[in-house]
């Protein structure tokens, strides 16, 4: 009799992919969105490159210091309650 084998996934590791694409369209949609702002405010072409910049480096610094912050849902269970209630 053959022995049951359990399939292997990789589901529970892939949750990087999903935060880097959810990440780049974010980053992509607001940068474009400002820059297309700035231009139709008739601006020059150093202040669209200089607005471009601004956003992209801003956005990064965003997404890394909410990604700092943030917990796995797995990790909250063991975080002691103390700590729970003083982040409220």
């Amino acid at each position: 009799m053959a022995a049951i084998q359990k399939e292997q996934h990789r589901i529970g590791r892939i949750g990087w992919l999903r935060a880097a694409v959810l990440g780049a369209n974010d980053g992509i949609l607001s940068t474009a969105s400002l820059v297309l702002g700035v231009a139709t405010a008739h601006a020059t072409h150093t202040n669209i490159l200089a607005a471009g910049v601004a956003g992209l480096v801003a956005g990064a610094m965003s997404m890394a210091a909410g990604n700092t912050s943030l917990s796995t849902p797995r990790q909250t269970p063991n975080r002691p309650i103390s700590n729970l209630s003083a982040r409220s």
